[in-house]
């Protein structure tokens, strides 16, 4: 039993090191942003395009939508085609069941509330043109507590700022 609970216990302590997010590099190192503690990152892919799924806890315990921060790299060739990545989200954003735009704060900055699995859930994407890289930096989440939304919205805002590209 001893054993068995020590084997455990190695093995929580090892996943948990990479369970974290902190500090992700993307792009080969070009792209660079920091997490919270908190967020989870739960998917990667490398290529083009580059992604980064991270699960933001929800402490509601009847949350049956996550909670996800998704920054996504693809290569563009110029300002043309980085303007048809975007709109190619915006198209699909518009095509989402309940649908309804948000007041913006720049062009490429877009909120929007739609369904997810019959639940309502704000989104929040922003987008940079960087060397070639289109960069989008996707925050959805169900309603919360005011404090945990404002504390997930301040967590995409952090990333938003610190994010180096």
């Amino acid at each position: 039993m001893t054993r068995s609970l020590s084997v455990l216990a190695t093995a929580l302590l090892l996943g948990s090191s990479t369970a974290f997010a902190g500090d992700v590099q993307m792009a080969g190192g070009t792209v660079r942003f920091s997490t919270p503690d908190t967020w989870l990152s739960i998917m990667q892919t490398d290529g083009d395009p580059e992604v980064q799924v991270f699960q933001v806890p929800d402490p509601s315990p009847s949350a049956s939508t996550m909670a996800r921060v998704t920054v996504t790299v693809k290569q563009v060739s110029n300002l043309s085609a980085f303007n048809q990545y975007v709109d190619g989200f915006v198209v699909r954003a518009k095509g989402m069941k309940g649908y309804a735009a948000g007041k913006s704060a720049t062009a490429n900055d877009f909120l929007y509330t739609a369904e997810e699995s019959g639940v309502k859930v704000s989104y929040r994407e922003r987008y940079w043109f960087a060397g070639n890289r289109a960069i989008q930096l996707r925050c959805a989440r169900p309603s919360g507590t005011a404090a945990w939304n404002a504390a997930f919205d301040r967590g995409c805002d952090d990333v938003a700022a610190r994010m180096t590209l």
